[in-house]
């Protein structure tokens, strides 16, 4: 069995509405952030699978809900076997993407976090040498009045010293102490690579949670 429980991921398809996603059945993981954060780059590191998600230098390619199946996953004793996928949401605030589509995408995205029983957790990417955007603020919300687990990836660490990108973890981490947010918080770098192992491991577990509500 491979060491990596996410290679093999396969793009199933592209969907324009949550009506053309696959069957609400089994578990998934629903990867979102702003359109220049890094999240193509998070999804290939994570999956080890250079090409499954477009990267590309000119943000905001990413226009649809895209769809990858996920291999079995490690037996757990007493687990029954289901279905796995991540869903890589649209990128976020890419002036350039028109206004109608920019406003489509917020109301399937908004569709897709309350309608979608299958989702289990969100994966937050954010560029780790920024303030927190009022998107993401909008998802740590969300996520945090239905008690749908969030996990952030604060991308791009590898541009800070090794001491500033803890600092920055911390203080973040202090902050949702603070504001009373059940969010994990992490550093990673897609290309350094640093906490990969880390979030790989917190996708297992967030694949594994019981349904939030």
């Amino acid at each position: 069995m491979s060491s990596n429980p996410l290679q093999g991921a396969q793009f199933v398809l592209a969907a324009h509405r949550i009506s053309q996603l696959p069957a609400d059945q089994g578990a998934e993981v629903a990867f979102a952030g702003r359109s220049n954060a890094g999240k193509s780059s998070a999804l290939n590191a994570l999956t080890g699978h250079r090409g499954l998600a477009r990267t590309s230098k000119t943000p905001g390619r990413t226009q649809q809900m895209v769809a990858f199946s996920l291999p079995p996953l490690p037996p757990v004793a007493g687990e029954t076997p289901f279905d796995a996928r991540l869903i890589d949401l649209p990128g976020y605030g890419y002036a350039k993407v028109p206004e109608d589509l920019r406003a489509h995408w917020k109301t399937e995205i908004d569709a897709y976090l309350h309608q979608r029983r299958s989702l289990r957790g969100v994966v937050l990417i954010a560029d780790i040498r920024h303030p927190l955007k009022e998107f993401d603020r909008m998802m740590l919300d969300f996520c945090f009045a239905t008690a749908l687990p969030c996990h952030l990836l604060l991308t791009k660490a590898d541009k800070l010293s090794r001491s500033q990108a803890m600092q920055t973890v911390a203080a973040m981490r202090r902050q949702f102490v603070n504001e009373g947010r059940q969010a994990t918080v992490q550093g990673f770098s897609s290309s350094a690579p640093t906490g990969v192992d880390e979030a790989r491991a917190r996708v297992l577990e967030l694949l594994r949670q019981p349904r939030a509500g």
